[in-house]
């Protein structure tokens, strides 16, 4: 088996953001210390090589950093961790984190991805983020001050009060952060969330204009130096996403935690919110490889298409080259229905 990739959920938040269909659950530190606890006593169930760790949520970075460390302290003792691995964690610029980057640091985490949304604090404020750009700014100053210079920011696209013309703001702040990467997602809102119930009250910018503002992104961040490699991510040179690649490539990988997600040794498995392990059957059909494939900008190899795609490339939704197709930016903005036609 190839390296894997190793992802730990954290579910804790301060407050449900008003998008927000993930599991997570209210902060208490007691909660969070036994949670911790019951992710340790589960590292021991598998084996494995990994040469990328994960902490997503939730809000990770939420709970002590001590307990962060005990985590990976224990996915040493029962993994073969690479040396060199690519190790990450998701923070919230909310909080004061000077001190939690230098354990972080301390601890061999050499990534961080912060949840900026917006650099426009209307917008954020809308999105139910307490903090604005001034604390987005002090936390990529404070996790660069503690020697981890691989950060990520989120973006997000077609938020309430977003305008084609104030997501300049937010781009000319992510080319004075000097980041190295950026994943940026058009809003969707799901059932079961605060905007749910209020979406016909939301001051949201029209599909046509999300549109805009998605083709906008691609060719703005490209003049930044980073080059589109997935659907919704960009990096510059060298600092794609290590441990996202896995997902798209069909690599193996253990998820850990509530809501946690696995491929591994061939079958896909998740935690529900009770802890219990839920088989989700076979994984790495070949539907699997191009509808994952596909969200890639290098595309997949055309033997594996057997439909014809043809009219999608004169359409201009896809592009092709001798052994291989891919979805244009144009392709992107409608990517489920292309992919559904070649599936």
């Amino acid at each position: 088996m190839d390296k894997a990739g190793l992802y730990f959920h954290i579910p804790f938040c301060k407050n449900k953001c008003p998008y927000c269909d993930f599991f997570s659950t209210k902060y208490c530190e007691s909660a969070a210390r036994d949670y911790c606890a019951l992710l340790q006593n589960e590292i021991k169930k598998y084996t494995g090589e990994f040469d990328t760790v994960y902490f997503g949520g939730g809000t990770p970075s939420i709970i002590p950093s001590e307990l962060t460390g005990d985590i990976l302290s224990a996915a040493r003792s029962q993994f073969s961790i690479d040396k060199n691995s690519e190790i990450t964690i998701e923070c919230n610029p909310r909080e004061n984190l000077k001190d939690a980057f230098l354990a972080y640091k301390s601890y061999g985490i050499n990534r961080v991805s912060i949840g900026m949304q917006s650099a426009v604090d209307k917008e954020r404020f809308a999105l139910g983020r307490s903090a604005g750009k001034s604390e987005v700014a002090r936390t990529v100053s404070d996790a660069k001050d503690s020697g981890i210079d691989n950060i990520s920011l989120d973006l997000m696209l077609g938020i309430p009060n977003q305008t084609l013309s104030s997501l300049d703001e937010s781009f000319e702040f992510i080319d004075k952060m000097k980041v190295q990467h950026i994943s940026a997602y058009m809003l969707k809102i799901e059932e079961g969330t605060k905007f749910f119930e209020m979406q016909e009250r939301l001051p949201l910018p029209s599909d046509d204009e999300v549109s805009e503002m998605y083709l906008k992104t691609v060719e703005v961040l490209r003049q930044l130096g980073f080059e589109q490699y997935e659907i919704s991510n960009f990096a510059k040179p060298g600092y794609e996403s290590r441990h996202n690649l896995k997902y798209w490539e069909l690599a193996p990988y253990l998820g850990i935690g509530k809501s946690a997600h696995s491929f591994w040794d061939g079958r896909r498995f998740y935690y529900n919110e009770n802890f219990e392990i839920i088989d989700d059957g076979d994984g790495g059909t070949n539907e699997e490889r191009i509808m994952l494939g596909l969200r890639l900008t290098k595309g997949v190899p055309k033997a594996i298409i057997t439909k014809p795609f043809d009219h999608l490339v004169k359409l201009g939704l896809l592009r092709e080259t001798n052994e291989r197709i891919a979805l244009t930016p144009q392709g992107m903005l409608v990517s489920n229905a292309v992919i559904n036609k070649l599936i």
